[in-house]
């Protein structure tokens, strides 16, 4: 059919084979047009000169509701295919948008709710009801040797993912979740230093010998290296934190159990993801010392009794300042590769990352790469996954020693740093820091790789049969070397021999292997939509295998073969060199069972069981059991529930579970042949001696640790708010420890063996919510919080007596002793010693005696006089996060907090008394402690409160939008760590070691803490 534009109505001009389209009649005709009619338009009823007219814009009003009727206020509702025709529900759920058409699709989402898609259909008034979705019911979290969703979990198990890690650079991997888990406690206690690991602590102190850290498991690898481990890499973090939790890991599972899971490649097209820092580091506050000048001033004061000693060599030198490195920058680099199709994916990732951190001579390059490859085959039935990562790295060991920083600040600071003749200034039995780190070298290159393939196969739905094998090999060289004109060719030894004015030189190498090899076989069958069942058994074995090889040698004349050449040296004919060698290893051996029962998702249960053996133990007890039972109970999905509308899920989690430590030296239950002295024989030949080393323990077993764990998960408001609290306790018995023995029968003074008890205890919550959303800003935030108590129950049986045990030797002149005593009954990290009761008038300690009475030192009985004078262990952890976001900007503010503990300052106990004249002390010593006229002493003096609250990690970002398909995405930022910190402690830091059995204790030596300043780019396309 063909149309005239005439100018008026339309009127039929000729028959043409044509007709009108059903589907879009125009609404002026009053019957349908007649096949093979051509019209004609007349002057009455005027028309558009297109062939399409374009629609009007139409404006559509609305409630959205919950699935109960009730308004959901903050709701957002957008056109689909646009980023600005939206708007957002008032507080009765109300909204009105202008949309340019009838044709369109809103999307309707909230918070705590199931987004949905509402065809317009040309209506304009739409009321829309959302769904209740708990998005953390259906998060997957990872357990041991497999996956659940949350709602089917009934243990303490958290979860944190790449998009909450801690932002900014870091220098370990647990650093993206320290202060993220409650319970989990991540300590950096030498600063940023980045050839050092963090301290890594779950619920409390486990042991006394054996292992206190939790078990790293990487990709399904027990004992992964975290040097493998680039930010970057990680999809998630998740802990299994109690005994219901880490029982599937038998004697390793005693402190908790870290998975980790590193991103895998996805179905689509090829993904580059690039990712970039530059950050610097400055000190956050260094000791205050006396300056030149107030050295000077002091040493010239009339009342100071050490002024003769004190000698005013000229110069004035600080240091401290010459330790740092000032112009440091660091600087990492990750580019990512992944995609994949219908059949396999793959993820290949290569990155460096050069840390350059606050002193100089400490640093570390590093470069490797990851490789993850996923197929499918077999019809599907067979699913193979083969990953592969490589660490190379170069380290100066030789800077960032904490005593460097104790001998730079105690120096005499009118000491030049070098003679007039060039060489460097030395004075009496120390050496010049500065001169050290210039003449000796001390360099680490390390080569880690982990290789491992999973073989899955499903012959039918629900049954699956898994085979993994993984190996982990990690291998360094050390090369030392001190030069002929280095301080310790003039004062030091080898092999009790001076070296007297010759080089130095050691190579040390290092080999470990660990091997694992695990099958699983696994059924899943959901019978009448209502029973889910699921079963697992496997079987592990794991071999660990490791060898060391040193040799050192002196009396090198000249500095030209350093460390390279160590036959060169003359104390190798003297008899005087030294070399040595190890080897040792270790066999794990498990069979494990888990079964899960749930109905509706309403009532949870789950019962684990894994036999295990290990080498490390007696001939009487290779193998042991560890069970573990757990049950949940959804009590929002009960009818009586129906009324608390506030309450969108809640759950009731009991557990219990077994777990083991094994985390002990290897050959310790067997007869170990040493060396002894070697003599001249008859022959006129030395003879090597040999003897046993150590009493055989046939009945040494593992540590037994029982845990209770009660557990609520909620989701509250819509989804708004929503959380978990546990209250869990412990207790870990058949200690392992030497005690002494009787001679003869046997062969050695003491034993190792199983006695003791030690009981843990606390409760832990976690929230997350949301505060405010609007149509272009949104604030949510998260806290973390635990409290713990950790006691001392026995350590002594019918055949073995300990009255008490002692930790955290003070060590320096004076004699102190330990600071830290615990007895049977006691809590775990209890400061130990003499209470203050004041000066004399001549400036002498006085202390207070059993009876009260206050007394100078030498009066006070040690053990009889002695008191319980405080707690290095916090009683209260907590951290918290706040999530801004204004249109394409996000603020990021993550505090952290420890509450309720004491530090023995020991910068305070030697630099702060005046008796440490004529060396440099602390300003205090000649202000705040100006009266103190006596030794050295340990008392209640010197422990201050330690609590503290930080302004950890400070995060402003951008993301930029682009309208082209090449980019994904481009996000800069800048981010500050340890910007702020509020606390009582007079020290530098007030985050000590608050971990193992000599918690609190701020050494003498220290390696400085900074603020570090990052700025970043991710870059995907």
């Amino acid at each position: 059919m063909g149309l005239w534009l005439t100018g008026g109505t339309l009127s039929a001009l000729s028959a043409a084979p044509a007709a009108a389209s059903p589907n879009r009649p125009d609404a002026r005709f009053t019957s349908a047009p007649r096949p093979g009619t051509v019209y004609a338009l007349s002057p009455a009823q005027p028309i558009a000169l297109t062939n399409k007219q374009t629609p009007p814009p139409i404006t559509i009003k609305g409630r959205v509701l919950d699935e109960l009727g009730k308004p959901i206020p903050g709701s957002t509702v957008l056109l689909k295919g646009t980023s600005s025709t939206g708007t957002v529900t008032d507080a009765n759920g109300t909204y009105t948008l202008t949309v340019p058409n009838g044709t369109g699709t809103l999307i309707v989402s909230s918070i705590g709710f199931s987004a949905l898609e509402v065809p317009i259909d040309n209506r304009s008034s739409i009321d829309i009801t959302l769904k209740t979705d708990v998005k953390s019911l259906n998060e997957v979290v990872v357990v041991g040797y497999g996956t659940q969703r949350r709602a089917e979990v009934t243990s303490a198990v958290a979860t944190v993912k790449s998009e909450d890690f801690n932002q900014g650079g870091t220098r370990s991997a647990l650093d993206l979740v320290q202060g993220k888990v409650a319970g989990l406690q991540i300590t950096r206690t030498q600063g940023n230093n980045p050839n050092a690991s963090p301290a890594v602590q779950l619920r409390g102190i486990v042991s006394v010998n054996g292992s206190l850290s939790p078990l790293i498991v990487i990709d399904g690898i027990p004992g992964g290296n975290l040097d493998l481990l680039q930010q970057d890499d990680i999809a998630s973090f998740d802990v299994l934190k109690d005994g219901s939790a880490a029982a599937i890991y038998g004697t390793r599972g005693n402190a908790g159990v870290i998975l980790i899971t590193t991103k895998k490649g996805k179905a689509g097209p090829a993904r580059f993801d690039y990712s970039t820092y530059t950050q610097h580091e400055s000190v956050a506050k260094r000791p205050r010392f006396l300056t030149p000048e107030e050295w000077r001033a002091y040493r010239n004061d009339p009342t100071n009794q050490k002024a003769g000693q004190m000698q005013d060599l000229g110069a004035s030198t600080d240091f401290y300042d010459l330790l740092l490195n000032k112009g440091n920058l660091s600087q990492y680099h990750n580019l990512a590769l992944s995609g994949g199709g219908e059949k396999g994916s793959y993820r290949a990732s290569m990155y460096y990352n050069g840390a350059d951190p606050i002193t100089i001579q400490n640093w570390r390059r590093q470069f490797g790469g990851r490789l993850s490859f996923n197929q499918r085959g077999l019809g599907d039935m067979l699913t193979a996954q083969v990953n592969l990562a490589t660490n190379f790295s170069r380290a100066n060991l030789l800077g960032g020693n904490a005593g460097d920083f104790e001998n730079a600040l105690g120096r005499n600071p009118t000491q030049p740093v070098f003679n007039p003749n060039g060489t460097y200034f030395e004075e009496g039995s120390t050496t010049n820091p500065i001169g050290r780190l210039n003449q000796e070298k001390n360099l680490r290159s390390q080569q880690t790789t982990s290789a491992d393939a999973r073989f899955t196969l499903e012959p039918i739905p629900g049954l699956r049969a898994s085979a993994f094998g993984a190996i982990i090999r990690d291998t360094w060289n050390d090369n030392e070397y001190r030069s002929t004109q280095s301080r310790f060719s003039d004062i030091g030894t080898l092999n009790g021999t001076p070296v007297r004015k010759t080089g130095y030189a050691r190579k040390y190498n290092y080999l470990s292997t660990s091997s694992t090899f695990e099958s699983t076989l696994e059924y899943n069958r959901t019978i009448n939509q209502d029973h889910s069942l699921k079963a697992l058994a496997g079987y592990s074995y794991q071999y660990f295998v490791f060898e060391e090889f040193s040799g050192a040698n002196s009396g090198f004349l000249n500095d030209i073969f350093q460390e390279n050449n160590l036959g060169a040296g003359n104390f190798l004919q003297l008899g005087k060199s030294s070399l040595a060698s190890n080897k040792e290893d270790n066999t794990l051996i498990a069979f494990f069972g888990r079964l899960n029962y749930a109905y509706k998702d309403k009532y949870i249960a789950q019962a684990i069981l894994r036999r295990e053996g290990s080498s490390r133990f007696g001939a009487n007890y290779k193998y042991g059991y560890f069970p573990a039972v757990s049950a949940g109970w959804t009590i929002s999905k009960e009818p009586f529930m129906s009324k608390l509308t506030f309450i969108n899920d809640l759950k009731l989690r009991i557990g219990y579970g077994v777990t083991g430590n094994q985390g002990i030296p290897n050959y310790q239950s067997v007869v170990r042949l040493s060396t002894g002295n070697q003599y001249l024989n008859d022959d006129g030949v030395w003879r090597q001696t040999y003897g046993p080393s150590n009493n055989p323990n046939p009945n040494l077993r593992w540590e037994r640790k029982q845990e209770v764990n009660l557990g609520f998960d909620f989701a509250l408001f819509n989804g708004r708010l929503t959380g978990a609290l546990d209250l869990y306790q412990r207790r870990t018995s058949d200690l392992l420890g030497s005690f002494n023995t009787q001679l003869p029968p046997f062969v050695q003074s003491t034993l190792f063996t199983n006695v003791g008890v030690i009981q843990n205890k606390g409760v832990e919550l976690t929230l997350s919510g949301s505060v405010l959303k609007k149509e272009n800003f949104s604030w949510g935030m998260d806290v973390a919080a635990s409290t713990q108590s950790n006691k001392l129950v026995s350590f002594s049986d019918d055949v073995f007596k300990v009255t008490f045990l002692t930790f955290g030797d003070i060590g320096g002149f004076g004699a102190l002793g330990p600071a830290i005593r615990t007895i049977e009954g006691g809590p775990l990290g209890s400061f130990y010693g003499k209470r203050f009761a004041g000066f004399t008038p001549e400036g002498r300690w006085l202390f207070y005696k059993a009876t009260g009475e206050a007394v100078t030192a030498d009066k006070i009985v040690p053990n009889d006089d002695y008191a319980y004078i405080g707690n290095g262990v916090p009683k209260v952890y907590a951290s918290w996060t706040n999530r801004f976001q204004y249109k394409n900007l996000d603020l990021t503010l993550f505090f952290r907090g420890k509450f309720g503990y004491d530090i023995l300052n020991l910068q305070q106990v030697f630099f702060g008394n005046k008796i440490y004249l004529p060396n440099n002390v602390l300003q205090d010593a000649i202000t705040r402690n100006n009266q103190i006229n006596d030794a050295l002493q340990f008392s209640d003096y010197y422990l201050e409160p330690g609590g503290f609250v930080k302004l950890d990690n400070v995060t402003l970002g951008y993301n930029f939008k682009f309208n082209t398909p090449l980019i994904r995405n481009l996000r800069v930022y800048l981010t500050g760590r340890n910007l702020l910190t509020f606390t009582k402690y007079r020290g530098q830091d007030p985050e000590v070691d608050d971990t193992g059995l000599a918690p609190g204790i701020d050494g003498r030596g220290f390696y400085p803490r900074t603020r570090s300043f990052t700025a970043g780019l991710n870059f995907g396309f």
